[in-house]
């Protein structure tokens, strides 16, 4: 079988729409979006009015919803990659199974916003939550890269944990309910983000496969 070693990197790269969806979605607000009152999910919620006790209004509650799909898919699609073609290992495989199945719960919370079907939501955003921040401590290990993306890593891993069960138990630090969200959701992004980066870096596409 042919490898495509640049499409996992380019996959996870491409995860910094997510971001930028976010703002764009957020400006569209009237009153403005709260990072720290609001949730993340109350960017995609398709109604107007109160939620849970926040009042949200997202007009462009679409895109960030497709966003989130998006997301998922290359989330999946490029832990496949990355695993047939610059990972080896049971635990690079477990980790990288992780980040796949934190990539379909991304989907899901995207084709089921917070006020449609919150069950299915809730669940959609526990993958990446759970396996998906356990997945970070798993290929901190396992996968073949510097010591610096080991270490961070391991401590995105750690630090989304640990908001986790702050966000769970309704601790937010004074960083409100949707601050402290975003410490749980954004490092395995992000970190996604940068072993993409680094790894389009080390591997220019056209060149021969490499390992990290």
């Amino acid at each position: 079988m042919r490898s495509y070693p640049g499409i996992g990197p380019i996959c996870y790269a491409s995860g910094f729409q997510y971001f930028v969806v976010q703002l764009l979605v957020a400006l569209r607000w009237s009153p403005p979006y709260s990072v720290s009152g609001n949730t993340i999910s109350d960017l995609g919620n398709t109604a107007c009015g109160l939620w849970n006790g926040r009042y949200v209004c997202s007009p462009s509650h679409d895109l960030m919803n497709w966003s989130f799909i998006v997301l998922g898919v290359t989330m999946m699609s490029g832990s496949v990659f990355i695993f047939r073609d610059l990972a080896q290992g049971r635990a690079a495989a477990a980790g990288l199974a992780g980040m796949t199945a934190a990539g379909l719960g991304t989907v899901m919370v995207g084709l089921f916003p917070e006020n449609s079907v919150p069950a299915l939501h809730g669940a959609g955003a526990a993958l990446p939550f759970v396996l998906g921040n356990s997945a970070l401590l798993v290929l901190a290990f396992a996968l073949e890269m510097p010591v610096l993306l080991r270490v961070y890593a391991f401590l995105s891993g750690a630090v989304a944990i640990i908001a986790l069960v702050a966000y769970t138990s309704k601790h937010y630090l004074g960083l409100g309910q949707g601050g402290m969200e975003r410490f749980v959701a954004y490092p395995q992004t992000i970190f996604l983000v940068a072993i993409g980066c680094y790894l389009i870096a080390k591997n220019p596409p056209g060149r021969g496969r490499r390992r990290p």
